[in-house]
C-alpha cells in the first residue's frame, strides 16, 4: 500500500476498506468533477470531500483552481462533467433558498448596491429564512447586530459601505456570511484588504465559528503559515489536482511546498502554535543552489 504527502492510500483494492469510508458521508463533496469557463478547463477529474466541522483551507498557487473550486462547491459554478454533492444531493438540483440555509459563500469580490448601509446590506444576508409566512423579526436584528458585532463593524451601522475603506468593506461582507447562519460557511480570500491585524482578527473569529460554535468553514488562503496555524485540515492543490491533504502538521514540509509552489524553504515549529512555519529560504542561498544545479 502506498500513501500520497497527506497520507491517503492509493490502494483501491481493498473494497470492505472503501465501504467503510463511504458508510460516513460528509456534508459537502466534489466528485470526478470537471470545471471549467467556456472551453478553459481548470480542473479534470477533481475530486474532494469537506470533512464535517473542520476547519479546511485550500492553498496552492495563482491559477491553480482553488476559487473556482471553492465557487463549485457553492454552487456558482455548474461542473461539466461530475457533481458536487451537499447532504448527498445533487446541489444543482437543489433549490437556491434551500442551498442558501445551509451553505454561506463570502466571494472574492463583492459589489454592493449603491447607497446601501451597512446594517442594511448585512441584513441581506437573512434573506434565506423569509418568506411568505416569516417576515423580518426581532431574532433577525438580533442577528444582525451580534454578527456586526462579531466582525467589529457595529459602529459603521449607519454609514454607506460605498464610503468605507477595502478593509472595512471586507469586514462587512463577513458579518453578512456570519448573519446568514448557516452550519457551512465557505470564504474566498478573506483576508484580501486587510492589515496584519484585521487579518488575525479575522481568522480568529472563523476558529471561533469552527471550535465554538461547530461550524464547516472553507477558506482558500494565499498566506501557507496562517493556513497551517488555521486549519484543522489542508487541500493543497496544483494544476487543477490535489497534491497532498490532512492536518497541516501531517503534511506540510519543505518537500511539498516546493513541489506545489516551487520555493526552496525550511518547515519548522511555530514558537507560539506548534504548527508548521514555512521560512523561504534566502535569496543568495536560493542562488547558490540554481548555480550549482545548472553546473
Amino acid at each position: 500500500m502506498s500513501a500520497d504527502h497527506g497520507g491517503r492510500s492509493t490502494d483501491s483494492s481493498t473494497d470492505s476498506g472503501l465501504n467503510n469510508r463511504r458508510s460516513t458521508v460528509n456534508r459537502l463533496s466534489a466528485e470526478n468533477v470537471t470545471l471549467a469557463y467556456d472551453q478553459r478547463v481548470i480542473a479534470e477529474q477533481l475530486s474532494v470531500e469537506i470533512p464535517d466541522n473542520s476547519f479546511t483551507v485550500i492553498v496552492g498557487p495563482n491559477a491553480c483552481g482553488k476559487s473556482t473550486l471553492l465557487r463549485a462547491l457553492s454552487r456558482m459554478l455548474k461542473p461539466s462533467q461530475g457533481r458536487v454533492l451537499l447532504d448527498g444531493k445533487a446541489i444543482q438540483s437543489m433549490a437556491p433558498k434551500k442551498v442558501a440555509r445551509t451553505l454561506g459563500l463570502l466571494p472574492q469580490s463583492s459589489i454592493a448596491p449603491d447607497g446601501i448601509t451597512v446594517a442594511d446590506l448585512v441584513g441581506r444576508g437573512r434573506y434565506p429564512h423569509q418568506g411568505i409566512l416569516r417576515q423580518w423579526s426581532t431574532d433577525d436584528e438580533r442577528v444582525v447586530q451580534e454578527s456586526m458585532r462579531q466582525t467589529g463593524v457595529a459602529e459603521l451601522a449607519d454609514r454607506y459601505v460605498d464610503e468605507l475603506s477595502g478593509g472595512q468593506r471586507q469586514r462587512v461582507w463577513i458579518a453578512m456570511a456570519l448573519a446568514q447562519q448557516t452550519p457551512l460557511l465557505l470564504l474566498d480570500e478573506p483576508t484580501t484588504y486587510l492589515d496584519i491585524q484585521h487579518q488575525i482578527d479575522v481568522l480568529d473569529l472563523c476558529a471561533e465559528l469552527h471550535e465554538e460554535q461547530g461550524r464547516t468553514l472553507v477558506a482558500v488562503l494565499h498566506d501557507l503559515n496562517h493556513a497551517a496555524r488555521y486549519a484543522t485540515h489542508l487541500i493543497a492543490l496544483k494544476s487543477g489536482a490535489v497534491i497532498a491533504e490532512g492536518a497541516p502538521k501531517d503534511i506540510v514540509t519543505a518537500e511539498l511546498v516546493e513541489e506545489v509552489f516551487g520555493l526552496r524553504c525550511q518547515v519548522i515549529d511555530d514558537p507560539e502554535t506548534g504548527t508548521p512555519l514555512v521560512v523561504p529560504a534566502a535569496r543568495r542561498a536560493r542562488a547558490r543552489v540554481e548555480v550549482k544545479e545548472a553546473s
